[in-house]
């Protein structure tokens, strides 16, 4: 009797903590960035962030190097023509979750979950159809898209067979990164750090098989990230369902069209950030390709090189505007701006480190790419880009992170505004001046548009009109 006394005891003990501790859970729930020592959230939930696109950015750029290693350099700049309008696409996925994640971000921390659940079950309804409905566009408009770019004859077929691939895996492309924005939304940015590490292994274990051992070419490369996309967006649902049934709440709506509005609000100007800025990348594309398959090698090799460089001050970035989401929505505008001056020192102080780095030994890097002795002129054409950029990353990061304050607080017309005047700048600046200068403005477009980015977006931030504003 006794025994069974102690062993009903131990299970009302069990059951009460449990109880304790999945209220605990709702009420500081894990990734909560409003409490706590500021610059240990940040670097907490920022450098998984860092470290889980450079995972990205790493099995990208292997594509490139694999394909122009093993299959030469016409095929690498086929697959850098397509990357151009991929890149599109690929932007339009990052901004519908990010646009998203801020309202879930500011959910989140006023603890309002079940609103919060229902605007996660929104989102990715809605990322659904929409990646969808592209995919099926996309895979209709690729070769009337190459061939608006003015891609060269000689690489014309091997960049179609890549941009068609890539179409079918569109869904999984948006699925995963709808999950990894709901999940940094969260403060959790160490799930998509592991998701991406499988990935990224992954897509160079088939890049290998498919383009070096079955020799398939480009159309091998684009197979293997499908693939590697494909098992990311399993990883990914299958995690983040057993983290939202761990935030124990009420009834909630599935699907709710108020918060599709306000989701919509912030979404549809980050899309058209994202986008625009890969439009100025596929409008600066279409000029690269006036010069013919010797630039246009140099050229894929240092944009590849240059998109991991800037991954972790974007990254900084994106963590500066859920720090601010969460804070804001939580009614802390003064730990907000803690935040930036974080995020701040943090991004500009990355991006003096990698640009020396690239200043002084960018040729080793793209030299990577391609073969020394057969390629010598593409790769002086690359060396040159990233000698240029690389003297200006601490103001793209500046620009970044300031711009992500503006971003998290929902102020989005200042938000647009700073993204166009760096997309105008670089398009113009290249069109006046690419053929009066053999092309060497495109190095040049990017670090003024920084700089013309910054000053606007520095100029809202001072003013202050951020903080007065909510989307909850």
């Amino acid at each position: 009797m006794l025994f069974c006394n102690i062993g009903k005891v131990d299970r009302m003990d069990t059951q009460r903590e449990t109880e304790q501790s999945a209220a605990e859970e709702v009420r500081n729930p894990r990734g909560n960035m409003t409490e706590g020592n500021p610059v240990k959230c940040m670097l907490t939930f920022a450098v998984p962030m860092i470290l889980g696109n450079l995972f990205q950015q790493f099995y990208n750029i292997m594509d490139s190097v694999i394909v122009g290693k093993l299959v030469g350099s016409d095929a690498l700049a086929a697959v850098g023509a397509s990357t151009s309008i991929t890149m599109l696409f690929v932007m339009v996925a990052l901004g519908t979750g990010i646009g998203c994640s801020v309202v879930i971000s500011q959910l989140f921390g006023a603890r309002q979950i079940e609103k919060m659940k229902s605007a996660i079950s929104t989102a990715l309804m809605s990322i659904v159809v929409i990646s969808l409905a592209l995919a099926v566009l996309g895979r209709f408009l690729s070769r009337w898209i190459l061939a608006w770019m003015g891609t060269p004859e000689e690489i014309f077929d091997p960049a179609a067979t890549y941009l068609n691939i890539y179409f079918y895996g569109f869904f999984f492309l948006f699925l995963y990164n709808a999950f990894s924005a709901v999940f940094n939304a969260l403060g959790d940015s160490r799930k998509p750090l592991y998701f991406l590490m499988v990935s990224s292994l992954l897509n160079i274990c088939l890049d290998l098989l498919f383009v070096g051992r079955f020799q398939w070419g480009v159309a091998g490369a684009a197979w293997a990230t499908l693939i590697a996309q494909a098992v990311s967006s399993a990883l990914s649902f299958t995690v983040l369902t057993f983290k939202l049934k761990r935030l124990e709440c009420g009834e909630y709506k599935r699907y709710d069209r108020a918060l599709l509005g306000k989701m919509t609000r912030v979404a549809i100007p980050t899309i058209v950030q994202q986008s625009m800025v890969s439009i100025g990348m596929l409008l600066i594309q279409s000029v690269v390709n006036r010069f013919g398959p010797v630039f246009m090698a140099g050229y894929t090799a240092a944009v590849r090189i240059d998109g991991i460089a800037i991954v972790p001050m974007v990254n900084t970035g994106n963590a500066v505007s859920t720090f601010v989401a969460q804070n804001m929505g939580a009614g802390k505008p003064q730990r907000a701006k803690q935040g930036y001056h974080i995020g701040l020192c943090m991004a500009v102080g990355i991006g003096v480190l990698i640009g020396v780095l690239l200043f002084f030994f960018g040729n080793a890097f793209v030299n990577a790419f391609m073969d020394s002795d057969k390629d010598a002129a593409s790769i002086a054409v690359g060396v040159e880009y990233l000698g240029v950029v690389s003297m200006f990353y601490f103001v793209m990061g500046a620009m970044n992170v300031t711009n992500a304050v503006l971003r998290g607080a929902g102020d989005m017309r200042w938000f647009m505004a700073v993204t166009l005047a760096n997309l105008i700048v670089r398009v113009v600046l290249t069109y006046a001046l690419s053929d009066i200068t053999a092309g060497r403005i495109i190095m040049w477009a990017n670090p003024i548009g920084w700089t013309v980015g910054l000053v606007l977006a520095y100029i809202r931030y001072r003013q202050g009109k951020w903080k007065k504003l909510t989307l909850i």
